[in-house]
């Protein structure tokens, strides 16, 4: 665990009295609670800091109420939790690097504001089939007051923020990256199998010295032992794992063959559903997968495409819904009587196809907003709608042709895209934490637990 010396700077002397000054005013308290509970013999247990992160404390109460909720989720998932120690240094770890996300979020001016928070909630609780007070009663139940519920909520959103602005918006995948993604998969012959694997990982530093490694090693080797013996991988996961999901049982979910790392595909292919692998070495440290299920991927995706054109009337603060409805039942008139399409959508509409006469060109489906889409699949080719009302304003639709395309080439390159995207996101937040971690101040009070 990295100690940083707390007087190295005038400001951490400064935070270090302030810390202090809590603990001893902690103390006074206690000392008060007990000459006046002599009486009753009662003991008054005080929380306590257990951790130092930066500027930040996290304290036992907050170890506690992580733990619960933790402990509730895998009982819940029936895994078999694993020992007490284990569980707390895995999620203290876990509250180390929200403290520290949360901190620079606040630094930076990242805030999520109620209106946002109550409308998440809403969500959440419609999710569930409920009204927000049946959710509230519900978690009161369980035993999470809303005010910590609502508190937890804001922090998961800000951490996403955070992650969005820091890591994913400054990704960029090449057409070349995909292009030879599709080459490695196609030449792999397994892009189109889909597996439901789990995974272990035991994490090694990127300047491991030959006694890391052997740590690593034997940290590993007796994590399969465990999982030979026939302690569950879930259980196994949550007490090892270093991975992001290790709380989660190390589960993957459903991989296609070209979402995995070729060390990864390379293993699991040769693997039966049930079986676990033998460990994996790889730059990052070692790893033990273990395959649940596997499927064929195959299929090909052809959609209906509509070709269309629109005029289009924009509503503003100075034309109305009504005054916007007016014009264009004009404009409708004049097709009706002969007037050309194209020469009206070029002298009156407001979008930027009025130029090519309103053409929209090759439509799929999920292009447009639901009204516009909706009228123009209930037309038929060469109609022209009625006018239709959407966020955008007042449109004229007329469908040209329509046809069915096969989308699969595109669909893939797309699933490339994407995949690249999420496995890059995932290895730089990974590399962010640990550049995080490694710059700050982190002092553990319960390191004779660990």
């Amino acid at each position: 665990m990295k100690l940083l010396n707390l007087a190295s700077t005038p400001a951490k002397n400064i935070f270090k009295i302030l810390i202090l000054s809590i603990f001893f005013t902690s103390c006074f308290a206690v000392s008060a609670e007990n000459r006046s509970s002599k009486n009753t013999n009662e003991v008054v247990k005080m929380d306590r800091i257990i951790a130092i992160v930066d500027q930040s404390v996290i304290t036992e109460q907050e170890l506690a109420d992580r733990m619960h909720t933790v402990r509730a989720q895998l009982e819940k998932q029936g895994t078999e939790l694993p020992p007490q120690n284990i569980l707390e240094k895995q999620i203290l770890e876990r509250l180390i690097a929200d403290s520290l996300q949360l901190q620079l979020a606040a630094q930076t001016g990242l805030k999520v504001d109620d209106t946002q928070l109550d409308k998440t909630i809403e969500r959440i609780a419609e999710q569930n089939k409920l009204s927000v007070d049946e959710f509230k009663v519900v978690l009161e139940k369980d035993g999470i007051s809303m005010h910590k519920f609502r508190e937890d909520i804001r922090n998961e959103i800000t951490i996403a923020r955070l992650r969005e602005r820091e890591i994913d918006n400054r990704l960029n995948v090449s057409e070349g990256e995909v292009d030879n993604y599709l080459t490695t998969q196609a030449n792999r012959g397994e892009e189109n199998d889909e597996f439901e694997i789990s995974h272990i990982m035991i994490r090694t530093p990127e300047d491991s010295s030959p006694e890391d490694l052997q740590k690593a090693k034997t940290k590993t080797e007796k994590v399969l032992r465990q999982l030979t013996d026939g302690t569950s991988f879930t259980q196994v996961s949550a007490a090892f794992s270093d991975a992001p999901n290790a709380l989660e049982g190390g589960t993957m979910g459903w991989k296609g063959g070209s979402q995995l790392p070729a060390l990864f595909l390379d293993t699991v292919k040769g693997m039966q559903p049930g079986e676990v692998s033998k460990p994996i070495r790889s730059p990052n440290g070692f790893h033990i997968l273990k395959l649940t299920n596997r499927r064929s991927g195959t299929s090909s995706l052809v959609i209906s495409q509509t070709h269309a054109r629109h005029i289009l009337i924009k509503l503003s603060e100075v034309v109305s819904e009504k005054d916007g409805k007016r014009k264009m039942d004009v404009i409708k008139e004049r097709i009706d009587n002969g007037a050309k399409f194209e020469e009206l959508a070029r002298q009156y509409s407001e979008d930027g196809s009025a130029n090519n006469g309103g053409d929209l060109g090759w439509v799929n489906p999920g292009d447009t907003v639901p009204p516009f889409e909706k009228a123009m699949n209930a037309l038929r080719v060469g109609e022209v709608s009625e006018p239709v009302l959407s966020p955008f304003g007042w449109h004229i639709i007329q469908v040209l042709e329509r046809r069915q395309q096969d989308m699969t080439k595109e669909a893939s390159r797309l699933k490339a895209r994407q995949e690249i995207r999420a496995r890059k996101s995932e290895e730089a937040y990974q590399d962010w934490i640990r550049e995080l971690r490694d710059r700050a101040f982190v002092e553990l009070r319960l390191e004779d637990k660990f």
